[in-house]
Parts: C-alpha cells; sequence; structure tokens
C-alpha cells in the first residue's frame, strides 16, 4: 500500500497556514490521568513509604506477592556492577565508547561554565559562584521502553557537574531488570537504584520518604502519568522539561542519496504515532525520489505500521524556492533535530537559529547523536528550541551572586538604592541603604 505522505509548496497560497496546522501539536490533558496522579502524588507525600511500596506492587505486577518493604527495592551498586560485566563483548564496548564521549563533550561544556569576580575602583567586588545540585532524581522507563542511553544522557551531565548524589529510579514490571539499563547506570556513576517508577516514583523523589531523601531537581523521560507528576511537583523541585513527541527536520540540497533521507525520517517516525518527520528541498525532482525510497523501504521495518501513521497524519515532503528559504522555514520551525543535508552544510548551519540539535552533513544522521556522538540527546520539542537548550552541565548547576560593598560603595550605591526605594514606595529599604551613608 503507498504511503500518502503530504507534499507540499512554500510558493503555494495558503502554505503557512498549513504548516502551522501541520505543526500544531497540544497534548491533550486526559482528566482520568490528572486525577489519579494529584491522588497518588498526595498519598506519597502523606503516607511516605507504605503509599510508594502499595502502588509499586499494584502497577509493577511484583512476582511472589510484590515486595515487603521499599528497602527490597533498592538495588545494590554490586548488582549494578555485575550487569556491566555480564553484558556481551560487543554491547559492553559499545555503551563504554558511548559513555566516553558524552563524558568527554560534557567535562568540555562544565570547562566553559565558570564563576567569576570582579573589583570595582572602590573596592566593591561583584560576582557569580557556580555549585552543583546537591541531590538529583532520574527517571528511567521500564518495562519494554528501556533506553540505556538516556541513563547515559541523564546522568553523565549531572556526575560532571558535581552532584552529589544521582538517584534513579526505574520500574521493574513483572520484575524484569533490564541489564543494559543496569550496566549503563553502573558507567555513569549512578549512586543509588531504586526499582520504581510512575507518579509515585516522582512522588517520592519530590516530597521525601522515610527512606528516600527529597531531591532537588528530576530529570528523565515518561510515559502520561510521570509527565503529569512532573508538571505537579514543579516548584517543589526543578524539572528538566516536559517533552512532546520527537520531531525531526531535514533541510537538504538534493545531493544525498535519497534512500538515506528516507530512512533518516524512519528513524523519528518510528518512536510513536505522533513523532514529526518533515523534509524541506528546493528540487522537486529529488522529492519524488525521496517519496520513491520511502514507499520501497517502508515494508522492511519492524515498526512500519508507526511510521506510516507518523508519516501519514504528521510528515511532510516540501519543495522550497531554495536553501536560504529552507533555513528561514527551518527557524519557524525550530525543530528538535535538525539535519542539513547538504555538500555544503556550513554555510546554511550559519542562517539557523532555532534548532535542539543540528546534524550537519549528509554523513551526520540524527541516530548518531541519539546515542554516541558525545552531545547530549534531551532535547527541546514542539518549537520550544526558540527559547529552550539540550540537557546539559548547566541544568545540574545553579548560580549565586556574590556582592560586597565597601564602605566607600555604599555612600554611592546606597544614595541611587533609597532614590529608587522611595519612588516604589518602600520605605524601609530606602532607610536600610540610607543608614551606611556617613554624614558630613
Amino acid at each position: 500500500m503507498t504511503l500518502q505522505i503530504r507534499k507540499l509548496d512554500s510558493s503555494a497560497a495558503g502554505f503557512k497556514q498549513t504548516l502551522d496546522a501541520l505543526l500544531a501539536f497540544e497534548e491533550s490533558t486526559d482528566d482520568a490521568i490528572e486525577g489519579a496522579v494529584a491522588k497518588i502524588l498526595a498519598d506519597v507525600k502523606k503516607r511516605g513509604n507504605a503509599a510508594v511500596l502499595e502502588y509499586t506492587n499494584r502497577f509493577d505486577r511484583l512476582p511472589n506477592g510484590g515486595a515487603a518493604s521499599v528497602d527490597v527495592l533498592d538495588l545494590p551498586v554490586a548488582e549494578l556492577r555485575a550487569a556491566l560485566d555480564a553484558l556481551p563483548q560487543a554491547q559492553r564496548a559499545a555503551l563504554e565508547v558511548a559513555a566516553e564521549r558524552i563524558r568527554v563533550f560534557h567535562e568540555r561544556q562544565k570547562r566553559e561554565l565558570q564563576g567569576f569576580s570582579y573589583t570595582e575602583a572602590d573596592g566593591t567586588v561583584l560576582g557569580q559562584r557556580i555549585t552543583p545540585l546537591d541531590r538529583v532524581g532520574i527517571y528511567v522507563p521500564g518495562g519494554k521502553a528501556a533506553y540505556p542511553s538516556s541513563v547515559l544522557m541523564n546522568a553523565i551531565p549531572a556526575q560532571v557537574a558535581g552532584v552529589g548524589e544521582i538517584v534513579m529510579v526505574v520500574p521493574t514490571p513483572d520484575g524484569v531488570k533490564n541489564q543494559m539499563v543496569l550496566a549503563a547506570a553502573a558507567l555513569a556513576g549512578v549512586t543509588r537504584v531504586i526499582t520504581i517508577g510512575g507518579a509515585q516514583a516522582v512522588g517520592a523523589l519530590a516530597y521525601g520518604t522515610e527512606t528516600i531523601a527529597a531531591v532537588d531537581k528530576i530529570v528523565g523521560p515518561g510515559n502520561a502519568y510521570v509527565a503529569s507528576a512532573k508538571r505537579r511537583v514543579f516548584g517543589t523541585v526543578g524539572i528538566d522539561m516536559i517533552a512532546g513527541p520527537s520531531e525531526i527536520l531535514i533541510v537538504c540540497d538534493g545531493t544525498t542519496d535519497p534512500d538515506w533521507v528516507a530512512m533518516d525520517l524512519f528513524s523519528q517516525a518510528e518512536h510513536d504515532e505522533l513523532a514529526q518527520a518533515i523534509m524541506l528541498c528546493p528540487d522537486a525532482d529529488y522529492i519524488a525520489r525521496v517519496e520513491e525510497s520511502i514507499n520501497r523501504l517502508l515494508p522492511t521495518m519492524p515498526r512500519q505500521d508507526v511510521i506510516r501513521t507518523s508519516l501519514t497524519d504528521r510528515g511532510a515532503l516540501v519543495k522550497v524556492r531554495d536553501m536560504a528559504e529552507a533555513c528561514a522555514i527551518a527557524n519557524s520551525i525550530a525543530a528538535e533535530h535538525l539535519e542539513i543535508s547538504a555538500a555544503e552544510p556550513q554555510q546554511w548551519a550559519d542562517q539557523i537559529r532555532h534548532a535542539g540539535a543540528m546534524f550537519l552533513g549528509r554523513f551526520s544522521s540524527e541516530s548518531l547523536g541519539d546515542y554516541c556522538c558525545g552531545p547530549n540527546h534531551v532535547l527541546p520539542t514542539s518549537r520550544t528550541a526558540r527559547f529552550s537548550s539540550p540537557l546539559g552541565v548547566y541544568d545540574f548547576q545553579k548560580r549565586s551572586s556574590i556582592l560586597f560593598v565597601s564602605e566607600a560603595g555604599a555612600q554611592t550605591l546606597g544614595k541611587v538604592a533609597a532614590e529608587l526605594a522611595y519612588g516604589e514606595g518602600l520605605q524601609a529599604h530606602a532607610r536600610s541603604a540610607e543608614l551606611r551613608i556617613k554624614a558630613k
């Protein structure tokens, strides 16, 4: 069956409205999920371990009648190391290469994030100090949706930032543990692993229980219950983001093998039916070749039904006037993943302002970034790349302003502050500043 992917032309009337409608994604909230999550979080906050244990036994279908206490849901560090040692050599080597590359990239990132201070002529010292968070929680999906790469991408930046405790929560439905996930935790410096998941895990991390210390920030992907819980606990703790469906935008000059481009579109479309894959190209003949590749290669994909739905509902092949217009449209889309598959990608990359990650050149497939290039694969979606950044070391640090006002500095700054405070009707502020001004 031929896939009917949407084909658009930027010169056609109504193109912008059609594209905007295609890009529009507003995650609907399910009242039943929201209500269930609110109840679970309130219960965890009130009853602590007892609630966490009850929900874990119920939702994860733990064997042998379930766990008797939350303590038995902790995995010893030795088990993580054993999982790493037991991996097939090829898997272990791949995991180690990926971990090392991710660590090297984020260590460089840390070097760029330094505090500063400067001294003014009157002796006043101003500056900024950067310190790591004390404790973070990393949510890792369990069951079929187990991603060791996400463990590396979330935990390694926290470790590089200097976070003291990295607590990973991962559900184990039916008692099944994913050994690659545990091995990744061993490589990434995770300090504690608790086999709990869902909204109850988010609640335990946010509020703390008798045996689980509250964290400062929660990161990592999860299902609708986890996303809802993260929204609700934000403010009590920090969160990374609420991610939407995965996206790829390919800007192509028509010189890349069309099979490569088709497979790159598939690589995001196979995530789920709501994922979005779009190509922009000025060459109509090339677009036709890519469409032919899509239809020829799709039957070879194990997840072809998911890909078909994704490309039919939210995909598009877009004919643009030229590459400059493609870049302008790309800035408007602000995609999570942007591939510039062109003979001279850098000249077009210089025109891009908004993208979660840019993959330059025909050999830079998005899938390499997902696993082992080094930059983080946790990226802003749903056009939030206009104002958000990839997960990084900076997400696990905080900045404190440093102010040392000298006696001489207080004479000048006190007058300025008092004037502004009186203007705002805050007399105590003004007097606080004036008291430090010497009487003449």
